[in-house]
């Protein structure tokens, strides 16, 4: 267990379709974290790809390219290493977010509101598990974008440490971004994570990152900026626990159950 978690954002622009690319864009980034003692590396929402509507040409399988690199990257950084890419499996595409450890050992979450205004949901399956990791003594909750607009799905009923979103956010939609991570944060009492991408991606579509952290009275831990670039900040369990201790607002919750 670790009082501090260590993390890393990596915001970026994204090569359009070419996993092979974006293995090597992001692998020069690491290259430059293996003296920063990390806990956690967070890329964005399809960080393979770019969030494209066609997964044949860029889908893998979970013991592919990627994931094989993720062990690499995360055994050489000592750190764990999470972001979603395309994933074929039994004959379908999810848009599957990886969360692999040192040890090789590997978590995933499948993106459950799937983006129907992009047609997400007419080509990949949506998932339907709401998935907590335990990592050194803390537990994350990881969600993928789209996911960002329901709160229901993200309600903390399991107490855990931090939440956080991994994205394809468009700039045309970012004061929702801004707004809605902050909102998280304070209604879950929890730290609220937002990674991001900057550029263009195939469409044209602009994205300018804002990627952030909050604490769990909403305040900034990491202010939103528009720059490709590393963050790296740390999370303290002692002001999760000191301040649910004093503001009980968690044991106010209304109770029900979501069907899915």
């Amino acid at each position: 267990m670790k009082d501090t978690l260590k993390i890393a954002l990596i915001q970026t622009a994204l090569h359009w379709e070419d996993p092979e690319a974006n293995r090597l864009a992001f692998e020069k980034k690491l290259n430059t974290l293996e003296s920063e003692d990390l806990d956690v590396i967070i890329l964005p929402e399809m960080f393979t790809s770019g969030f494209t509507m066609h997964p044949e040409r860029v889908a893998e399988a979970m013991n592919g390219d990627t994931a094989q690199w993720l062990k690499n990257m995360s055994k050489t950084t000592n750190a764990a290493i999470t972001g979603s890419l395309v994933v074929e499996e039994n004959g379908n595409y999810f848009n599957r977010l990886l969360f692999v450890e040192p040890s090789g050992e590997t978590s995933y979450y499948d993106k459950k509101h799937t983006f129907s205004l992009a047609g997400e949901d007419k080509v990949y399956e949506a998932g339907n598990e709401k998935v907590i990791i335990t990592y050194k003594g803390w537990q994350l909750c990881p969600m993928i974008c789209y996911d960002l607009r329901f709160p229901v799905w993200s309600r903390n009923v399991e107490d855990y440490d931090v939440l956080f979103y991994v994205a394809n956010w468009p700039e045309k939609r970012v004061a929702a971004w801004d707004a809605l991570l902050k909102a998280r944060a304070i209604e879950n009492m929890a730290y609220c994570i937002g990674v991001n991408r900057v550029g263009l991606d195939g469409n044209n579509h602009p994205y300018v990152g804002h990627s952030a952290v909050y604490d769990v009275l909403g305040d900034p831990v990491v202010e939103p900026t528009d720059r490709d670039g590393i963050c790296i900040t740390s999370l303290n369990k002692n002001h999760i626990e000191t301040l649910r201790g004093k503001l009980k607002f968690l044991q106010d919750r209304d109770s029900f159950s979501l069907k899915v």
